[in-house]
């Protein structure tokens, strides 16, 4: 049976906000069996707990945002996306800010920070989201769906007018029984348009952002110096940030997510039309002695144990 995972040891860092462009301290803390993922702010009198839920999205225009006006923390998708490919199911999140920092803009400095915790496995069994049925989601021509698979494959493609967006670079499938997720989807970036970030600057917003936490755009090109990480960095992104917003779920997906120019808001649609249709999913501890699902089990096993080997201090 695979069993639920925490960390050891307590761990932190320190960044910036992206919007805020406050100096921010994160902090993770083990978590009991069955308490979920907890977020927590340690600057405020009277701290509050909120458990991972899709439901305590409150914003998704650009950033997945949770609480409310006197609870709230954004850029949670980063950290979740981490978590939710270091296998941990329980978790608390202390931050002493309105923003998880953002870093890199890529998860890989959270997948250094929980390996530096040292995972281990709780006593009951881990749950898993098991998709039973098709559900869809749309706007307009975007759409986000799920599917049954015997598996987590994302299929996400993109559609921005702009040169440095080839067309043979906006379509990506990863198989997370199968992929990397370390080497092909941790440190792809944020980005944005040159425009846009003048635009929030302008209006109190992206005073963290820098060449060094985010890929920019001009009205022709891509302005870091560097270049890309990947040459299809902008949907490997988006797939980080889908990961991580399908983990507001709280447990595992088995089956597939389609997503054509989704973004948090239509991640977070797809997953309460998921959670308020319960015909549509089911949770399964996936017993390992269940010979139908021992090849499954296995898998996720092979995924989850991905960064305890060397290849996370290859990548710096």
């Amino acid at each position: 049976m695979i069993l639920q995972r925490t960390i050891t040891n307590s761990v932190s860092t320190t960044g910036v906000g992206l919007h805020t462009g406050e100096k921010v301290t994160l902090k993770l803390h083990p978590a009991n069996e069955d308490q979920g993922i907890i977020f927590t702010r340690s600057d405020q009198e009277s701290p509050i707990q909120i458990q991972a839920s899709p439901f305590i999205i409150s914003e998704t225009k650009l950033c997945t945002t949770i609480g409310n006006d006197k609870f709230k923390i954004s850029t949670v998708e980063h950290i979740m996306s981490a978590l939710s490919a270091s296998g941990i199911d329980n978790i608390i999140i202390d931050v002493n800010g309105s923003e998880i920092p953002i870093m890199d803009g890529s998860s890989i400095a959270f997948i250094h920070l929980i390996k530096s915790a040292i995972i281990k496995e709780q006593k009951k069994p881990k749950k898993f989201v098991v998709i039973n049925k098709l559900i869809e989601v749309n706007d307009g021509d975007k759409f986000a769906k799920f599917e049954p698979y015997k598996g987590f494959i994302i299929d996400f493609m993109i559609d921005f007018p702009h040169p440095a967006f080839e067309d043979g670079d906006s379509h990506v499938v990863i198989d997370f029984f199968k992929d990397s997720y370390i080497k092909d989807i941790s440190r792809a970036r944020t980005f944005g348009f040159m425009q846009e970030v003048e635009y929030l600057r302008t209006n109190g917003l992206a005073r963290g952002g820098s060449l060094d936490n985010a890929i920019v755009l001009d009205e022709y090109r891509i302005i870091n110096e560097d270049g890309l990480r990947y040459s299809d960095e902008f949907v490997r992104h988006k797939i980080l940030d889908a990961v991580g917003d399908l983990y507001m779920l709280g447990s595992p997906i088995i089956g597939k997510f389609t997503a054509y120019k989704s973004g948090h808001e239509l991640n977070n649609k797809l997953l309460r039309a998921l959670v308020e249709n319960p015909k549509s999913w089911s949770l399964d501890n996936l017993d390992i002695n269940d010979i139908e699902m021992t090849e499954l089990a296995k898998n996720y096993l092979s995924m989850a144990n991905e960064f305890n080997n060397d290849k996370v201090e290859k990548l710096q």
